[in-house]
């Protein structure tokens, strides 16, 4: 415990952001770090609780007391080994993760909590900084290869630790560019991709062989996987969007998030619009922009609309609207349900609750959208009679989550069992399919979820490959 009455005598003060005019004309980051000072007074905070729930409310166990007394101590190189013991990428984490940590800080419960997300970013931006991070080649392979399908975070995780286990791994990845929906579902505001760049050239350098625009399934087959390596792990993400099943829904105007934020990211990376926008170009400028669905991509819909010059962004939520103070004797350590506003919220948009959507408006062009409030009533959602109206609508962007992973290609072709809800089925101490050659790991087998979820399954499941192949693995869990 770095000072013992330190969160007695200071009170959180977190990140800050770049000025709302100045962040709309570009797509970089906006968030502005703590001074090495105020990192350190915020991490005297941390109690270095005799239980401390933050480990637990992390879901890859960041052991967050022992990096927050280092860097009180200003021994950030030690803190950053702490940190990557159970983190492959907390620059990632360090800045789209809703830090569920924080929630879970004993600190919490009476008052603010440790702010953990900026002191953990802040620890590996000065590795990155300081030259500390480096490839870990292992001292030798084994012999043995692994495929892994699908590069998002849980895939860069598990090729990361087989081949740190001495493994031959080889990262397929069905896009031109490696990241999954890190690379082109986060907008760059938020996170800046040659992060992950640099992460590509430490693995590779470690020994992962990185194939792009190789779609299993289509170009190679699962069986030829099956074949020519000796264990395959299906990483692939939930990319099958919820659909919005009422009339309109056919007119170009209404489109999934996923293809508007895609667009951007590749014009950001350098590509022409023919490459970035193969179904025609999404723009935002100058149009009446509606966003359907409450949650952090309907938040980037609506951060991108507001940089590509929209007339207006309108953001609708069918819940009601959750309190703005959650209440912690009743939720804590778990997370809150409570009222979450966006730096994309702050920058401009109107956000509404309660409302039910009913039918796109227009015939070649989308004019409007037809909406109704509704309320709950245990547990059921029922139409207010009397309260209908309509919004102007140029563009729709549906941003209601996923329904899980895409079925047809490598999932169809592989016939591995899926449970209920349509995710390859694969239990959570081995991440092992029906078929005893394939794991799974990440969102295909948890659904959509947290990329720090989709970093510990990828490490849980990479060792259980290595323990299979080798009967015994000295890969962490």
């Amino acid at each position: 415990m770095g000072k013992e009455t330190g969160f007695l005598e200071l009170d959180r003060k977190d990140r800050t952001y770049g000025p709302v005019e100045d962040r709309l004309k570009n797509y970089n980051e906006f968030v502005v770090p703590l001074s090495p000072e105020a990192l350190k007074a915020q991490a005297s905070r941390c109690m270095n609780c005799g239980v401390p729930h933050c480990h637990t409310g992390c879901p890859v166990n960041n052991i967050i007391p022992d990096w927050n007394h280092l860097v009180y101590e200003d021994d950030f190189r030690n803190a950053l080994e702490v940190l990557h013991s159970t983190n492959n990428f907390p620059e990632f984490t360090g800045r789209i993760c809703p830090a569920p940590c924080e929630a879970a800080c004993t600190l919490n419960i009476i008052d603010e909590p440790v702010t953990i997300k900026s002191v953990e970013c802040a620890i590996v931006d000065k590795g990155w900084q300081e030259g500390w991070i480096t490839p870990q080649v292992p001292e030798k392979r084994t012999g043995k290869s692994v495929a892994v399908v699908g590069s998002g975070p849980a895939g860069m995780a598990c090729a990361q630790q087989l081949a740190r286990a001495g493994h031959s791994v080889t990262l397929f990845e069905k896009n031109d560019r490696v990241g999954g929906l890190m690379r082109y579902g986060i907008p760059d505001f938020k996170m800046e991709k040659h992060l992950i760049n640099r992460r590509l050239v430490q693995m590779m350098a470690e020994g992962v062989e990185i194939k792009t625009s190789v779609e299993v399934g289509v170009t190679v087959s699962v069986a030829s996987l099956k074949e020519n390596f000796d264990a395959v792990v299906f990483a692939g993400g939930a990319e099958d969007p919820r659909p919005l099943a009422i009339p309109g829904f056919e007119l170009p105007g209404v489109r999934y998030a996923m293809e508007f934020l895609t667009q951007q990211n590749k014009r950001n990376a350098g590509d022409d619009e023919l490459r970035a926008a193969p179904r025609g170009t999404l723009s935002a400028t100058g149009k009446h922009v509606i966003v359907i669905g409450g949650g952090d991509t309907g938040s980037d819909c609506v951060g991108t609309s507001n940089r590509q010059g929209a007339a207006s962004v309108t953001q609708l939520e069918i819940m009601p609207k959750p309190p703005t103070m959650e209440d912690k004797a009743l939720s804590w350590p778990f997370w809150p349900l409570k009222l979450r506003t966006s730096s994309s919220h702050e920058e401009g948009a109107t956000r509404d609750w309660a409302v039910l959507t009913k039918r796109v408006i227009g015939d070649n062009d989308v004019k409007g959208l037809e909406c109704v409030r509704v309320e709950w009533k245990g547990g059921k959602m029922q139409e207010i009679e009397g309260s209908e109206f309509t919004l102007e609508a140029d563009l729709i962007f549906l941003a209601m989550g996923f329904l899980g992973p895409r079925k047809a290609g490598m999932l169809d072709q592989s016939g591995v069992e899926l449970d209920a809800r349509g995710n390859v089925k694969a239990n959570v101490f081995e991440y092992r399919t029906s078929d005893e050659k394939i794991w799974s790991c990440g969102d295909m087998r948890r659904g959509q979820s947290l990329v720090v979820w989709a970093i510990r399954e990828g490490r849980q499941c990479a060792r259980s490959v290595d323990e299979a192949l080798m009967g015994v693995s000295q890969l962490p869990r």
